[in-house]
Order: structure tokens, then C-alpha cells, then sequence
């Protein structure tokens, strides 16, 4: 009897489900804490440049910081990967330390993870998130690989396939069973986060690989809201806009959407949609409970061509990391980091592989 509960659970999407179509959700949200605060805070976008500053304090004090008197947050991620390929050699080591640092607090975070019944056999991370769209992000992932083989440490660190800003998006569709998705060709999909709210129109390409290897986004809008002063209503009027200027692209350009809005956003997503805990980052205040975001999506955008519109919310890391299903097949247990305002992150056991020992 559990086990039929559980098919029938996972066949039909709801938000915040732990038994999803290909996986059943072991852990995600996790927040370990030291004498300094969350663990996760240490492989975040801000802890590394709180390290930028730190190498940068002696030369400072020398009067030959090579970057004068910016700040450190206002440093690309490019420029700093320009630096280390061919600038000078000062400014080159400069970042290179912070790099290291990084690496550093990275292993040191997923170590503890490890430690973490849900995580201990956890085969491969992968790694998503703003940071890691970067050369600077990708060089610290490799390196703080490299520390956790060289102290033994078996778990394969890999990048995310898709882009970080697509991946949020694309993992939407793996939410919803195959059949809600069959005679369809997209469906719109939002990532919310701490700076930016995205909302793009995910194109399925089922008849391609009907793993969704080769869904793709091809339209997406990009909001800032970090940059705003805004509140919670104008920010789901906004959300709207864009969705609704999504629906119309897709009618022009011949794309039938499912009748359906998968979103990811920050925090603990409760089973009717209210968000528990994790939306600290957010214009307004999320976690009230009297909001419910699927229920005013669902208010203003009823219908989606002609049908009756369905809202699945899940935590943004947790979408992020079903991206990478069709890459992951072979694995028991998986998890995905996302590096960006803060350090999302969750575990896995795909459900349809076979249990093998440990490579």
C-alpha cells in the first residue's frame, strides 16, 4: 500500500513534493551552523569577495592595490578572469589567492555536508549558480575538487550542463510527470532569487530526447529587483507582465504551451505553496501566511491557451538541479550546490536506477 502512495504521489505534481517523477528528494535547505554563522555563507558569491578585500588589505596598505580604489563588489568575475590570464603579475596573484581561499571553504563546506545522513553516499555534486558561470567560479569549483581527491575523498564535483541562468528554468519541466507534458512544445517557467527574478519560455524538444536532454530556453526575461525599491505586490505584478508577455511571444512564434507555470524560488516550499522559511532575500516579505505566490500567479494568469493555468512551485536549488537528470542517470545518489547570494543545495536518489556499489 506505501509503495502504490507513493507512485501516485509522485505522478501527480504538487508544490514542495519530496517524490518527484525521477527522483525522491533526500534533503535541501541545509543549514549547518559554527561559531561563525552559517556553514553555507563561507561558498557564497559574497564570501569571495570578502576574500578579494582580504588579499587586497596588505597592498592597500602599501599604496599598491592594483585595482585603486574600487570595490571589490564592483569587480566583474570577467575582468578578474582577464587579470589572471594576462595582467600583471601582482594583480594575477592577487586573485589567484582569493581563488584558493575559496577552494578552500568550498571542500571545507562539502566535507560537512558528507557528514550528513542524507548526503554520506552521495556519489557527484553539481554545481550551479551564478558564481559558477564564470571562468573565476569554475577554476575555484576544479581546485576545491582537487583538495577533497587529494584527502580522499570520492565524489565526482562537477559543472552544471546548461547555463546557471537556463538551468533554473529548464528543471521546471522535470517537476511534471510525461504525460502532462506530451502534445505540447514548452512551458514557461520562472527562477526566483535573492537579485534577479527570470521567467522564460522552456521549449521541450520531446521528440528529440524525451529525457528532456535537449529542452532549451528560448525566450527569457530578466528582472533585477535588487536594484529597485519594491514590495511584494509590485513584484508579482511584474512576474505577471513578463509571463504574459511570454504567453504572447509564444502564440506569435507558433509554440503551444502546456497549461502550466513551474517556478523555483528560495526557501522551504510548503505543500500549499507558501514558503516556510527562506525567503529573507526576497522585495517584501515572502514567508507571510497570508501570501501564497501560485495562488496569485493563478489569479492573474488564469488560462494558458485556453485552459485552465496549473502553478507547481519547488526550492530554486531543487529546480536548478533537475536539469542535469539526463546527465546523472547512472547515479544512485546526487546533489546539486548553487553559489549565489547564499549556498543553495539538496540531495537526491534517482528512482529508476538500480543500486550499485560505490565506483
Amino acid at each position: 500500500m506505501a509503495k502504490q502512495e507513493t507512485t501516485i504521489q509522485a505522478e501527480l505534481p504538487g508544490h514542495g513534493a519530496s517524490v518527484l517523477p525521477s527522483v525522491t528528494i533526500d534533503s535541501f535547505n541545509v543549514e549547518i551552523e559554527d561559531d561563525d554563522g552559517f556553514i553555507g555563507d563561507k561558498a557564497s558569491k559574497g564570501a569571495f569577495w570578502e576574500l578579494v578585500d582580504k588579499w587586497r588589505k596588505p597592498l592597500q596598505d602599501l599604496g599598491e592595490d592594483p585595482f585603486e580604489d574600487k570595490a571589490s563588489e564592483d569587480l566583474s568575475k570577467s575582468k578578474l578572469a582577464e587579470i589572471l590570464a594576462t595582467g600583471d603579475p601582482a594583480a594575477a596573484s592577487l586573485v589567484l589567492g582569493a581563488i584558493e581561499d575559496f577552494a578552500q571553504q568550498l571542500a571545507f563546506v562539502i566535507r560537512r555536508f558528507l557528514r550528513l545522513k542524507d548526503w554520506r553516499d552521495v556519489e557527484c555534486l553539481v554545481v550551479g549558480g551564478g558564481f559558477r558561470g564564470s571562468r573565476i567560479g569554475e577554476l575555484a569549483i576544479a581546485r576545491a575538487h582537487l583538495l577533497l581527491r587529494a584527502e580522499g575523498i570520492d565524489v565526482d564535483l562537477e559543472l552544471i550542463h546548461n547555463d546557471p541562468d537556463e538551468a533554473g528554468l529548464i528543471g521546471a519541466a522535470h517537476l511534471l510527470p510525461a504525460w502532462m507534458l506530451k502534445g505540447h512544445d514548452g512551458i514557461l517557467a520562472v527562477d526566483i532569487g535573492g537579485t534577479n527574478i527570470r521567467a522564460g519560455v522552456v521549449e521541450l524538444n520531446l521528440k528529440k530526447s524525451s529525457d528532456l536532454a535537449k529542452a532549451a530556453v528560448v525566450k527569457s526575461e530578466l528582472w533585477r529587483h535588487a536594484d529597485e525599491e519594491t514590495d511584494r505586490d509590485s513584484a508579482t505584478e511584474r512576474l505577471a507582465k513578463m509571463l504574459q508577455d511570454l504567453i504572447d511571444w509564444s502564440k506569435k512564434n507558433k509554440i503551444e504551451l502546456a497549461p502550466i507555470i513551474g517556478i523555483g524560488c528560495p526557501g522551504i516550499i510548503k505543500e500549499d505553496g507558501s514558503i516556510d522559511r527562506g525567503g529573507q532575500n526576497l522585495p517584501g516579505n515572502w514567508e507571510s501566511a497570508r501570501f501564497n505566490l501560485p495562488r496569485v500567479i493563478r489569479e492573474m494568469i488564469p488560462e494558458i491557451g485556453g485552459a485552465e493555468t496549473m502553478v507547481v512551485m519547488h526550492n530554486d536549488a531543487i529546480v536548478q538541479g533537475l536539469s542535469e537528470l539526463p546527465y546523472v542517470k547512472d547515479r544512485q545518489k546526487w546533489g546539486v550546490l548553487t553559489i549565489g547570494t547564499g549556498l543553495g543545495n539538496a540531495s537526491f536518489t534517482n528512482r529508476d536506477v538500480p543500486t550499485k556499489s560505490k565506483k
